[in-house]
C-alpha cells in the first residue's frame, strides 16, 4: 500500500498503550486528533500499542474505550469497530513487522544484532548510558547465517547514517534539524519478535494511511529516526503535530506513572465529563475570542493548528472546578439530581432528608458534586450553640434578643397547618410584626437556632422546610434551653 498523503482524506489516530487509566495528557492527544480529523471530514482510528508486554494491564483496553466514550470521542476504525486496516492491535500484527524488518535488512537500512546483555553492559559510559557501537553491522553474511543457524537470540537494529542532517517541519514547532551523528542504532525488532514503538508506529501509520501524526513533544527528537525509516521504505512521510506537555506546576510534568490526574479520578470527584473535555481542550490550545465554554461540535468547528501553543500548560484544577460549576448551573434539575444522588447517598443525610430540596439549594452553589457530603453535613451536626453565634451587628442582635425571637417563634410554628416555604415565610412575617423587628432579625436568629451554623446553603425557611415541623420544633426548644 503506497500512499500519496496529499491526495488522501485526513486520517489521524490515537495509539495508547493499555497500561492503566487514561491520563489527561493522553486524553488531550486523542481529543486533538479527533477534532482535527472531524473538522476535515476525515477518519479517526484507534490502534492499541501493546508491544510492551511487561506493562500490559488486563482490562486496560476496556478502560480506554469507556473513557473515550464518556468523553464523547468516537472512532471510525479500531479493534471493536473493525476497518480495512485490521487488525488494530499491535500484538496481532507481529508477522507484519518481521516482514518489514527483513525488507530493511535487505537494503542495509537495518541489521541483525547478536550482542549479549553482558557485551552491551560494557558499552555504558560513566553515568550508565549505553550507546551501541554498530558492532554487528560489520558481521559477514556467513557469520550472520552461522548465528541464525545456531538459534542464537537477536534483535534487529536500525542502521543510522553517521553523517549529514535529518530535518523536517512540524506544524507546531516549525523546522527541526538534528545531526545524524546524534542518532543511535535503535532496536526495531526485539528478541521476542515484538517490535519496539519506534518501528511499529512507522509501519502501522503507513499501512493505515495516517496523514497527520498528533502526539506529545517527547517524540520530537525521535522523529528524524522515524523519517529515516519512511525514506528507507520509499514511503511518504506524514505531517507532524507535536504537543507540549501538561505540567503539574512550573517544574513538574503531570505523570501517569506517578498517579497524577486521570479521567476516572475526576469523574469520581464529581466532575462532568464534558466539562473535563472542555478544560483539557484549552490546555495547549487557545481559541480566538474570550469564550471558554464549548460543546464538542463547537470544538470541532473552532479547533485550529495556529492556536496550539509551543509553551507548556499548567493544569489548574481550580480553573477546571470553576468551569465545571458553570456546567452544573446549566443542567436541568433532573440532570443535576441524577448526578447528585450518588453523592447524597454517601453523605450523612442518607435516608433522612429530602435530597431534592437540598438539590435546589446546592445546584447554584457547588462546583463539583463531591462537595455535597460536606455541604449537607451541617444539618445533622446539630450541637449546643454558643450564644455569641447569635450576635449580629447589622440587625443589632444579641443573645437576649435571640432568646426572645426563638420563644416567640415556637407557638407560631406549632400552628402552621401546611408546612412549606410559603407558610413558613408568612409565619416569619407574623413573628417580626408581633416583636416589632425587621424580618431579617427573625430569619437570622432562626438560621442559627435550627442548624447551629452561621452559614447554610439557603436560609432559615429553607432549613425548616427540609427539617420538617417536628424536628424544627424540637431544635427550637433545644436552642431556647441552651440560651437559658
Amino acid at each position: 500500500m503506497e500512499n500519496n498523503l496529499n491526495n488522501l482524506r485526513v486520517r489521524t489516530r490515537f495509539a495508547p498503550s493499555p497500561t492503566g487509566f487514561m491520563h489527561v495528557g493522553n486524553l488531550r492527544s486523542a481529543l486533538y486528533a479527533y477534532l482535527f480529523a472531524k473538522q476535515n471530514h476525515g477518519d479517526f482510528i484507534l490502534r492499541i500499542e501493546d508491544t510492551d508486554l511487561e506493562r500490559f494491564i488486563p482490562g486496560a483496553v476496556d478502560v480506554i474505550y469507556s473513557t473515550l466514550k464518556m468523553a464523547g470521542i468516537t472512532f471510525d476504525e479500531g479493534p471493536n469497530e473493525g476497518g480495512p486496516c485490521a487488525p488494530y492491535v499491535q500484538s496481532e500484527r507481529k508477522t507484519i513487522y518481521k516482514e518489514y524488518a527483513e525488507k530493511l535488512i535487505a537494503t542495509k537500512s537495518a541489521y541483525y544484532c547478536f550482542c549479549t546483555k553482558e557485551r552491551l553492559e560494557t558499552l555504558k559510559d560513566g553515568v550508565g548510558v549505553a550507546r551501541y557501537d554498530k558492532h554487528c553491522l560489520h558481521l559477514s553474511q556467513d557469520e550472520i547465517e552461522q548465528h541464525l543457524a545456531a538459534g542464537e537470540p537477536y534483535v534487529i537494529r536500525q542502521n543510522m547514517p553517521q553523517t549529514g542532517i535529518s530535518e523536517f517541519d512540524d506544524l507546531v514547532f516549525g523546522h527541526i534539524a538534528i545531526e545524524n551523528s546524534e542518532l543511535e542504532d535503535n532496536v526495531l525488532l526485539k528478541s521476542d519478535g515484538m517490535p519496539t514503538y519506534n518501528f511499529a508506529n512507522v509501519v502501522d501509520d503507513h499501512l493505515m494511511g495516517i496523514t497527520h501524526v498528533i502526539r506529545g513533544n517527547e517524540y520530537l527528537s525521535s522523529t528524524p529516526k522515524y523519517n529515516l525509516l519512511y525514506q528507507a521504505f520509499g514511503w511518504e512521510i506524514p505531517k507532524y503535530m507535536h504537543l507540549t506537555p501538561i505540567m503539574k506546576d512550573e517544574t513538574r510534568k503531570l505523570s501517569k506513572r506517578h498517579g497524577d490526574a486521570n479521567f476516572d479520578d475526576f469523574l469520581n470527584k464529581g466532575y462532568l465529563s464534558h466539562a473535563i473535555v472542555n478544560y483539557i481542550a484549552l490546555l495547549g490550545w487557545s481559541p480566538k475570542g474570550t469564550e471558554e465554554k464549548f460543546t464538542m461540535d463547537e470544538l470541532i468547528e473552532k479547533f485550529s493548528i495556529s492556536g496550539l501553543s509551543r509553551s507548556s500548560s499548567i493544569f489548574d484544577e481550580n480553573k477546571m472546578k470553576w468551569l465545571n460549576g458553570e456546567y452544573i448551573k446549566e443542567l436541568s434539575f433532573e440532570e443535576f439530581m441524577a448526578h447528585a444522588t450518588p453523592f447524597f447517598e454517601k453523605s450523612q443525610i442518607k435516608g433522612r432528608y429530602d435530597y431534592a430540596k437540598f438539590g435546589k439549594l446546592l445546584q447554584p452553589r457547588i462546583e463539583i458534586f463531591s462537595e455535597i457530603p460536606e455541604k449537607v453535613a451541617f444539618i445533622v451536626d446539630f450541637d449546643p450553640i454558643d450564644p455569641v453565634m447569635y450576635e449580629n451587628k447589622k440587625f443589632k442582635i444579641d443573645a437576649a434578643l435571640a432568646k426572645t425571637v426563638i420563644k416567640a417563634s415556637r407557638p407560631v410554628f406549632e400552628k402552621i397547618a401546611v408546612w412549606d416555604e410559603d407558610h413558613l415565610h408568612q409565619a416569619v412575617a407574623k413573628i417580626a410584626e408581633v416583636l416589632q423587628v425587621k424580618p431579617g432579625v427573625v430569619y437570622t436568629v432562626l438560621r442559627v437556632a435550627l442548624t447551629s451554623a452561621l452559614v447554610t446553603p439557603g436560609g432559615s425557611v429553607e432549613m425548616a422546610d427540609i427539617l420538617g415541623k417536628e424536628e424544627s420544633l424540637r431544635r427550637l426548644q433545644l436552642s431556647q434551653n441552651w440560651l437559658n
